[in-house]
């Protein structure tokens, strides 16, 4: 049994072909489900932009069906995420999940589904991931493996794990202690806490960091590939909640994932690769005054060039 697909598109035009036309290019794509959800403009300005990613995906993409979901007002993507999966999997039990900034590799709907064929039934595995960070020598990892952390960037579920999805935050964090706080950001090296707070603080209106807290409480793990099957073209400043980032540029899984580990706990080899990616992917400090300048730089460029 194929999952179906869940894309989420706002007002990339020139990203959201460049999603689907990736996808398509799986074997698995024609037998698979697709469900586009399109969230509506939030200002006059983004109309134009809007329809013509509404004009796009009514193009004769290959794919089983293809139900397109166009929401007049603009719900933000968290709610039109938290909205739209659970639409799809109370109907089908499982789903892959996609943003309009997500290129896949070839490989990416069979790993997502025989990761969701395999472990659909163990309740402490309770996402796929379909990216994976640069780490530093990849080859001594696993083909696949489990680590704590819900990523974004191309996923799948269950209803069984779906369901423990709270949008509560501080219901999810009413009793995180230190220890907890510690492990949840990886000893610290990441800024998952820091996204917490955020949030408590209305600076910051995530889904992800509420999913990644439920599957937290209920000590789940995360499937991971050692090579990327996923490769977030957002990261040139087109997304709303990102910035010109190279950092977690892949380079994609270029063959499908024949193993798959038999014990559920999270990889110690793993653990501590990405651990060393989120403590050093930021760089030396003159590696991040350079891109701290070439922002500033690129941003008054392009103010310059929108005055003229």
């Amino acid at each position: 049994m194929l999952a179906p697909i869940a894309l989420f598109v706002y007002n990339r035009p020139v990203h959201t072909r460049k999603t689907l036309a990736s996808l398509e290019a799986n074997p698995l794509a024609e037998e698979s489900d697709l469900y586009i959800f399109s969230d509506g403009p939030k200002t006059a300005n983004d109309i134009d932009s809007v329809n013509q990613v509404r004009s796009l995906i009514r193009e004769p993409w290959k794919f089983k069906h293809i139900y397109i979901i166009e929401r007049a007002q603009n719900k933000g993507l968290a709610n039109s995420i938290i909205e739209g999966v659970s639409q799809v999997i109370q109907k089908h039990g499982r789903i892959i999940v996609l943003e309009d900034d997500l290129e896949s590799s070839p490989f990416a709907l069979e790993y997502f589904n025989d990761a969701l064929n395999r472990y659909e039934n163990e309740e402490k595995v309770m996402e796929i991931s379909g990216y994976m960070y640069p780490v530093e020598r990849p080859k001594s990892l696993q083909q696949s493996f489990f680590f704590r952390v819900a990523n974004s960037w191309g996923w799948a579920t269950w209803e069984r794990a779906w369901k423990h999805f709270n949008p509560d935050i501080e219901a999810l964090t009413k009793d995180f202690t230190r220890k907890d706080r510690k492990a949840f950001s990886v000893d610290g090296t990441e800024n998952f806490w820091k996204q917490v707070q955020q949030f408590k603080d209305g600076k910051i209106n995530s889904w992800a960091i509420r999913w990644y807290l439920s599957i937290f409480k209920q000590q789940g793990l995360v499937l991971y590939p050692r090579r990327s099957y996923i490769q977030n073209t957002g990261t040139d400043g087109s997304g709303t909640h990102s910035d010109v980032d190279q950092v977690y540029r892949v380079e994609l899984a270029k063959k499908a994932v024949q193993r798959f580990p038999t014990v559920i706990q999270e990889d110690p080899t793993a653990y501590a690769a990405i651990k060393h990616f989120y403590k050093h992917r930021k760089g030396t400090f003159f590696e991040r005054l350079a891109r701290f300048l070439e922002k500033k730089i690129n941003a008054y460029k392009a103010k310059k060039n929108k005055q003229a």
